[in-house]
């Protein structure tokens, strides 16, 4: 079992590895290997399934797919501002984010709260919540929401 410091420096740890990943290009550029060690290789990320890229991923090998995924999807995804809410096991982090859509070009502010499990120092669940995933998905789209079919002109 990892304890509260420990979980909390694996995903303060794998933020900063992000970070760098994404600095050095990103998926097709940058390697995944320096973030695989902060994940479990039996990793399960649950994503929205009305989010461009939903559904679940799993492993490493889900992780770099999701990765390549969120990069076709945003062209800009800015972590603005993190809480840490809990801090023993699950991890519990609200995320304000600023993001643009590579499809569109539209630009959204929201916030994400994510579960983190973290177990023998990795990760090895993540649980993202997203308060309107319908204006998500819409920004991405060239359609005025999820219910209104009509392109935008």
């Amino acid at each position: 079992m990892t304890t509260t410091i420990d979980a909390l420096s694996v995903l303060k740890g794998m933020y900063a590895a992000e970070a760098e990943y994404f600095a050095a290009g990103g998926p097709g550029k940058a390697s995944f290997a320096p973030l695989a060690p902060f994940f479990s290789p039996d990793v399960v990320l649950h994503q929205a399934d009305a989010l461009p890229y939903g559904g679940i991923w799993r492993g490493h090998e889900g992780m770099e797919r999701f990765f390549v995924a969120m990069s076709d999807t945003w062209d800009v995804f800015d972590m603005v501002d993190q809480s840490f809410l809990s801090e023993t096991d699950p991890l519990v982090i609200l995320t304000h984010v600023h993001v643009r859509a590579r499809a569109t070009g539209r630009e959204l502010d929201f916030p994400i709260l994510q579960t983190i499990t973290v177990a023998d120092g990795r990760i090895t669940e993540v649980r993202p919540f997203y308060w309107d995933t319908a204006a998500i998905a819409a920004a991405c789209t060239n359609y005025h929401s999820a219910d209104d079919r009509l392109p935008r002109s």
